[in-house]
């Protein structure tokens, strides 16, 4: 009788619950990157740099607090969650260069944590498939474009990857300190070299 009892509470208050939170709660990309590609290739090589950035920085902002994000080690410092907004506009570059068309937003500091965060894993899963579908004649067009005019500098793809691709990367390590100090460590429940959770 208990059990039945549990059964239909379930059913009736707590699944509809959560399929409502499902519905609601996009899934975001870069929980695990388990999917190899076939073969090595500029493109693929290039794209799975960018899905370990992803992945770093899905599980790097995951569970922050309102307290973590205004945490500030020294005066000067960025906060966690300016540095998530300096790694969306190093992702803005980096789409920028690869031509991908950007719908307008807002200002990235007038975004929540949850939007600043989705947003950004969007975007750097959006540069991994453009990468991933690229062949090696292709990263010719992929100039990063500094200044404009007279003073206006084309970098090839090379600059992209020890650029703002390492930028972001370095970025989403700080993050990782920082909240550290803030008291709320990286969770020991993902593996880093295999890409998935434990």
């Amino acid at each position: 009788m208990n059990r039945i009892l549990v059964i239909i509470l379930f059913q009736t208050l707590i699944f509809p619950t959560m399929k409502a939170q499902n519905k609601s709660t996009p899934l975001l990309p870069y929980e695990e990157i388990t999917e190899l590609p076939e073969q090595y290739t500029a493109g693929t090589v290039a794209a799975r740099m960018v899905d370990g950035l992803g992945f770093r920085y899905y599980w790097g902002t995951d569970g922050l607090r309102e307290e973590d994000m205004k945490f500030r080690p020294t005066d000067e410092s960025r906060t966690i969650f300016e540095t998530m907004v300096h790694i969306y506009q190093l992702c803005g570059t980096i789409q920028k260069s690869l031509r991908i068309e950007k719908n307008d937003r807002s200002d990235p500091s007038s975004l929540s944590y949850k939007d600043l965060r989705q947003v950004t894993l969007i975007d750097i899963k959006e540069i991994s498939e453009v990468l991933m579908a690229s062949d090696d004649e292709t990263f010719k067009q992929y100039s990063l474009v500094i200044g404009s005019g007279e003073s206006k500098t084309i970098l090839p793809f090379w600059n992209q990857i020890n650029g703002p691709i390492a930028d972001a990367l370095w970025h989403v390590g700080q993050i990782v300190t920082i909240r550290r100090m803030s008291g709320n460590p990286f969770t020991n429940d993902v593996n880093l070299f295999q890409g998935k959770k434990r």
